[in-house]
């Protein structure tokens, strides 16, 4: 790999016992089953046309990219729930529950992530809302009552955070999202990518979701001085009806930390979400890091061949 060439920039998900990575053209992800082996899943990335409109136009595409992100992740992060504790003697169960009801189960699943993140969403809005609202006897003012609303909503979500990751299978799944980000910094390191040279790396990357969910709390600080805080009514309707204004600007600054990881000065704009993924990731095994591995080489073969098969299809046309 050249250093004269910028590497693209691929994304990834960590999935129960394996890892998730999405380029151009290709979504793929590989886990470990229980006899060892691994296995992928592969899918086309698709998108429709105002979808793909909408992720052209800055503020607007972050909300466009989370929902399309969710959608496609819930397939993926249910292709390993179903199988990494299945002997591969048994997927014929699997194959039976799902073949009459292939597609449903589909749009099923993305229905399901879409909704699970707009739950999500309201929960940690909404709930330190409430709670701030308890304290206005001793925090009245305005700007007082949003910083304790902030408050709130990071112990909130540095609490659940920290409480998800102490089981077994959050721990795991921590380590592959560890794995994936080793892997990421590894390529974009143009290093060879080994279990070694993969293990060098740091787990932490500027581009992940950890870094926008911390942001989200950060931007939507500065957008709440903005709107009345009382009365309450009036407060609960504008964190609803600013939730996509705060998610689309947060997207904008996780892309700009990410722009300026290399300036010595700035470089610490990015530094909260850094931090926050010393929680969401964790230290991977080498075995993680192989299935980490295998999911990102088998994406870039699949990134090829379909550059080459539109290079092909150019050159039939001309």
């Amino acid at each position: 790999m050249s250093n004269q060439t910028k590497p693209p920039a691929y994304g990834g998900q960590a999935v129960v016992e394996g890892v998730m990575f999405g380029g151009k053209k290709n979504y793929v992800t590989a886990i470990r089953r229980k006899d060892q082996s691994i296995e992928f899943l592969k899918l086309p990335r698709t998108s429709n046309k105002r979808t793909a409109f909408l992720k052209k136009i800055p503020f607007v595409r972050g909300v466009a990219a989370l929902v399309e992100a969710s959608a496609n992740g819930s397939k993926h992060l249910n292709f390993s729930s179903e199988r990494y504790d299945l002997d591969p003697s048994e997927d014929h169960t699997l194959e039976k529950e799902q073949k009459s009801s292939k597609l449903s189960m589909i749009f099923g699943i993305a229905v399901i992530g879409v909704l699970s993140l707009l739950f999500s969403k309201f929960v940690f809005t909404l709930v330190p809302v409430f709670l701030a609202e308890l304290v206005r006897p001793v925090f009245s003012g305005n700007f007082a009552q949003i910083a304790v609303e902030t408050f709130f909503k990071l112990v909130l979500l540095l609490g659940y955070i920290y409480f998800i990751s102490m089981t077994p299978l959050i721990k795991r799944v921590f380590q592959y999202h560890g794995a994936e980000h080793k892997v990421i910094n590894c390529y974009e390191q143009n290093l060879d990518i080994t279990v070694e040279n993969v293990q060098k790396q740091s787990r932490l990357h500027y581009r992940c979701g950890s870094s926008f969910i911390l942001f989200t709390v950060i931007v939507g600080m500065f957008v709440y001085l903005l709107v009345p805080t009382d009365p309450l009514w009036v407060r609960v309707l504008n964190r609803l009806a600013l939730i996509p204004v705060v998610l689309g600007i947060s997207f904008e600054v996780l892309q700009l930390t990410n722009k300026l990881r290399e300036v010595p000065v700035l470089k610490v704009l990015g530094y909260p979400g850094l931090w926050l993924q010393l929680l969401t990731t964790k230290e991977p095994s080498d075995d993680q890091v192989e299935v980490a591995i295998a999911s990102f080489n088998e994406l870039l073969r699949l990134e090829e061949a379909s550059l080459k098969q539109a290079s092909d299809s150019a050159h039939q046309v001309i």
